[in-house]
C-alpha cells in the first residue's frame, strides 16, 4: 500500500520539477500537478481503506510529502493542506468520536467527505487571518445557526490553492459565544470570493490568496457535528497543524542539495574542498532533520497526542524549518553568483526554503513551546500569547 503511494510520488517528482520554474516565475497555480496527483490516487492517501482510500499512516504521509517536495515544494505544501484535512478526519475513531460527543450523523457526513476525497475531491484550509495568523482563539470570522444550516462570514488569508479546490476547511468563532471555535467544510462556489493577493518571496505557486466568505452551508458541514471542537482537535492532533509542514521542508532542503550537486558537477567545481565540505555538512544536517521528522511521525502513529509525542512534533517543525533555510543558503553560496539568477533552481529553492520557519507554528513559537516544556511548564497554556 505505502510502497504504491511512495512509488507514485517518486514517478511524479520529475514532472513537478519540470514545471516548477514556470509556475514560480509567473506565480501561477500548478494545475497539471494536481491533475497528476488526482490521477495517481494520492488525494485518497489519508482516507481509510474502508472508505476507498489508501489508508496511509502519518509516517507514510511524511515520506510521500518529502518526495513531492523534492519536485516542487509549493505543490507539496498545498497537498499538505489536503492531507491535513483528510488525515484529521480519518483519525477520528469510534472511541474518539464517543469521547468528543460526535453524533452518528456527523460521522456519516465525515465518511461522505472522505469517500469524495478518495474519488478525487481535494480540500484546502482557510484558517489564517490578517492580524490573527493561525491562532484559532483570535479569529474574526464568525458563524451563526440559520434554518437548515450555518451562516459563515469573514475573511481568510494565506489560503493555499485558493480558487481551485472542491472545498475549504474554514475555522470560525460562534457569533453567540466568541470562546467557541468550530470548523466547517465549505463547498467551493457561491458565497466565496477569491482576492488575488499572493505575490510572495517564496512558495509563489501556492496561490495562497485571500478568501472572503459570506455563505450558508448545510447543517452536516459542521465537522464533528458539535460546536467548539476546533481547539480540542488542535490539542489532540498538533501533528497536522505543526509537523506536517516539516516533511515538506525536509524535501525542499534535500532538493537544494541535489540542485547544488548538479550545478557544481556541470561546472567542474566539485574538486574544491570548501565546496565539498558545504555539501557534506548540508547532507548531514538534512539527514538529521529527516530522522527527527521520521521519529515524530513514528510516535504520532503509535501514541498520537501523547506529551512525549507532541514534543517530537514541535521539534520536527523547528528543526525542518531552520535546517531548510540554512542548507539552501549554504548551497547557494557554494554554487556562486550564477545560481542567484532568476530561473535557476537554487535561487527558487533558496526562497522556498526561507518560508519554512514562517509557517505556523513559526520557529520562534516552536522554540518557545519546547522551552516551556523543558522548564517543566505546560507549553500549550503557558506563554505570553495563545498558541492557537
Amino acid at each position: 500500500m505505502t510502497v504504491y503511494a511512495l512509488e507514485a510520488a517518486r514517478r511524479l517528482t520529475p514532472r513537478l520539477a519540470a514545471r516548477a520554474a514556470e509556475h514560480d516565475r509567473d506565480g501561477s497555480f500548478p494545475v497539471d500537478d494536481f491533475a497528476d496527483l488526482r490521477e495517481a490516487g494520492l488525494f485518497g492517501l489519508m482516507v481509510p481503506r474502508e472508505l476507498g482510500g489508501v489508508g496511509a499512516t502519518f509516517a507514510e504521509y511524511a515520506a510521500v510529502a518529502t518526495e513531492l517536495a523534492r519536485g516542487n515544494g509549493a505543490t507539496a505544501l498545498v497537498f499538505n493542506m489536503h492531507a491535513s484535512v483528510t488525515g484529521a478526519l480519518g483519525a477520528v475513531t469510534e472511541e474518539l468520536a464517543e469521547a468528543l460527543g460526535v453524533p452518528d450523523e456527523a460521522m456519516a457526513a465525515r465518511d461522505r467527505l472522505l469517500r469524495a476525497a478518495a474519488e478525487g475531491a481535494w480540500y484546502a484550509v482557510a484558517m489564517s487571518e490578517r492580524g490573527a495568523g493561525a491562532r484559532l482563539s483570535q479569529l474574526s470570522t464568525v458563524y451563526e445557526p440559520v434554518e437548515g444550516g450555518w451562516h459563515i462570514k469573514g475573511s481568510k488569508t494565506f489560503c493555499s490553492g485558493a480558487g481551485h479546490p472542491d472545498g475549504y476547511l474554514v475555522a470560525a468563532r460562534s457569533a453567540a459565544d466568541q470562546s467557541v471555535v468550530s470548523q466547517f467544510l465549505v463547498p467551493a462556489g457561491e458565497g466565496i470570493t477569491v482576492e488575488p493577493t499572493w505575490d510572495s518571496l517564496g512558495m509563489r505557486a501556492t496561490s495562497s490568496h485571500d478568501l472572503h466568505l459570506d455563505v450558508t452551508v448545510p447543517a452536516d458541514r459542521l465537522l464533528g457535528g458539535v460546536e467548539g471542537l476546533a481547539l480540542v482537535v488542535a490539542q489532540l492532533m498538533p501533528h497536522w497543524l505543526v509537523a506536517s509542514y516539516a516533511a515538506v521542508y525536509v524535501g525542499v532542503a534535500r532538493a537544494a542539495i541535489d540542485a547544488a550537486a548538479e550545478h557544481l558537477n556541470a561546472r567542474n567545481l566539485a574538486g574544491l574542498p570548501a565546496v565539498r565540505a558545504r555539501l557534506g555538512r548540508a547532507d548531514a544536517a538534512v539527514a538529521a532533520a529527516e530522522l527527527v521528522v521520521a521519529e515524530a511521525a513514528r510516535r504520532v502513529d503509535e501514541a498520537p497526542g501523547d506529551a512525549d509525542t507532541n514534543r517530537w512534533v514541535w521539534r520536527a517543525k523547528l528543526l525542518a524549518g531552520t535546517t531548510a533555510a540554512d542548507v539552501a543558503a549554504s548551497m547557494l553560496e557554494a554554487a556562486g553568483t550564477s545560481a542567484t539568477r532568476r530561473g535557476h533552481p537554487l535561487e527558487r529553492l533558496y526562497r522556498d526554503a526561507r518560508c519554512g520557519s514562517l509557517h505556523p507554528a513559526t520557529s520562534d513559537v516552536c522554540a518557545d513551546w519546547l522551552g516551556v516544556a523543558a522548564l517543566g511548564g505546560d507549553p500549550d497554556r503557558d506563554g505570553s500569547a495563545p498558541r492557537w
